[in-house]
């Protein structure tokens, strides 16, 4: 585990323990984009537009992504695990808090930190569609195809990007370093 001193340090993309992949200007840059792209997408479906946030880690892109989208929506979220405090997917999905409103009838789009695997969000996305929404969609920051063990389609993609356990802006190590302003991974790894 980090040190203090090496904690402190990470939020300096140039002298912390991170090497820096995305910067935090390069993100804000692409998420207005695919929120100008949602828009358009679904001007037509009035106050029926659900994003939904899977918890924890596409926080704090939803929360850009929400403001960048120029139409009524609601907000929902949902907590699933896959990881616990490892770098890697346990294979074992289970939801660990569900929608507080019903979905039907309801243009959903799912809101994603990272696809890796595919088998979560395929998961989800099963699960979901048996809440009867109008329908559904996906949207990730980032994506890992080279992870990919269960193809799934992505509606709106922020960027591809290596096998490396990348972390900030939402995607953390045993619930840490979320608030990193740009997406980084470890140096040396």
């Amino acid at each position: 585990m980090l040190s203090a001193q090496q904690k402190a340090s990470a939020f300096d993309p140039h002298g912390g323990p991170f090497k820096e992949l995305l910067s935090a200007e390069t993100i804000a840059a692409r998420v207005a984009e695919m929120g100008k792209q949602i828009t358009e997408d679904h001007r037509d479906h009035g106050e029926d537009l659900v994003l939904l946030s899977v918890l924890k880690g596409s926080v704090i892109f939803i929360a850009d992504l929400c403001r960048a989208i120029a139409l009524p929506l609601s907000l929902e979220f949902i907590g699933i695990a896959s990881y616990g405090d490892e770098t890697k997917s346990s294979g074992v999905v289970r939801i660990t808090s569900d929608l507080t409103r019903p979905i039907e009838g309801k243009h959903v789009i799912v809101v994603e930190d990272i696809i890796d695997t595919g088998l979560t969000v395929h998961y989800l996305m099963h699960n979901l569609r048996t809440r009867r929404p109008a329908s559904v969609s996906l949207c990730s920051l980032l994506h890992k195809p080279s992870r990919t063990a269960r193809p799934v389609d992505i509606d709106y993609l922020g960027f591809t990007v290596p096998d490396q356990f990348v972390l900030g802006y939402g995607l953390d190590v045993a619930q840490q370093f979320r608030n990193l302003p740009y997406i980084g991974y470890f140096d040396g790894e």
